[in-house]
């Protein structure tokens, strides 16, 4: 089998004296969808700003494509990564967060094409008719022109998808997309994700507490507690017929709401 396009071996991350990932050992094959499910504090975002290098490693390493996140290799040593290098390593991944974080002064084609034009290099021309593609993707063909503070909250969250797609990264992740949702917002943007794992070859890391779609979407789920992984599997054994008591316990939450 390939090598994992994601590999995290014995990570430790610790916020003053607390460890959020105790010796993390996972890893993502190439084209998997993966979802992380867990308790508040378990460490499941934390993976994900890891990996976007929005926060630092303790201790471990961590491999994406082939190459380390955190170190690269001078002079045949493995040093801490160079600003340069973790800029690079950027590019391989694209991320959705809970929150949309798009700029409200730019019209919604102007946030999709922004990231392309500036960190890819590519012409305006060439970032408008990729940001066009992926605007129809996710339904926004007829929006392109407007403001974030004139679409809805679901809307807001299929033009971040846009944007993350844009920069044609090789995993998708998303951390909690849909938490900060209305109800019924909620379908439209869990319809674009699953429209993505059915048409695209992306590799994806999901955080989501949306277990019937994490059912759907996922080749595998992975439950989190205190930052390890307690139990994974396919989603109709983990889901259906965990093996260990905490998972159990976890799920029943979802399948018999108090």
């Amino acid at each position: 089998m390939n090598e994992p396009i994601i590999k995290f071996d014995k990570v430790v991350k610790r916020f003053g004296d607390v460890t959020v990932l105790d010796s993390l050992d996972f890893e993502v094959k190439k084209g998997e969808k993966v979802t992380i499910i867990g308790p508040s504090g378990s460490g499941k975002s934390t993976v994900l700003r890891i990996l976007m290098t929005l926060e630092t490693i303790n201790e471990g390493m961590i491999h994406v494509a082939g190459k380390p996140l955190w170190h690269q290799y001078k002079d045949d040593q493995l040093v801490p990564a160079s600003e340069d290098h973790l800029r690079e390593m950027r590019k391989e991944m694209g991320m959705v967060f809970q929150q949309f974080n798009l700029f409200p002064h730019m019209t919604v084609r102007r946030n999709v094409t922004e990231a392309p034009v500036h960190v890819l290099g590519l012409s305006k021309e060439k970032a408008g008719e990729r940001a066009d593609k992926y605007l129809d993707l996710v339904g926004l063909s007829d929006q392109a022109d407007k403001f974030p503070s004139q679409l809805s909250g679901g809307q807001q969250q299929r033009v971040a998808i846009a944007r993350a797609l844009a920069m044609r990264p090789n995993i998708m992740l998303f951390d909690e997309p849909t938490s900060s949702l209305d109800p019924e917002l909620v379908a439209e943007v869990l319809g674009v994700i699953q429209r993505l794992t059915e048409e695209h070859d992306l590799t994806m890391l999901l955080v989501t507490h949306e277990m019937q779609f994490a059912k759907q979407v996922s080749d595998r789920i992975c439950f989190f507690d205190k930052g390890k992984i307690v139990e994974e599997g396919p989603p109709e054994t983990l889901c259906t017929n965990p093996k260990e008591e905490r998972t159990r316990e976890f799920l029943k939450n979802f399948i018999h709401p108090e």
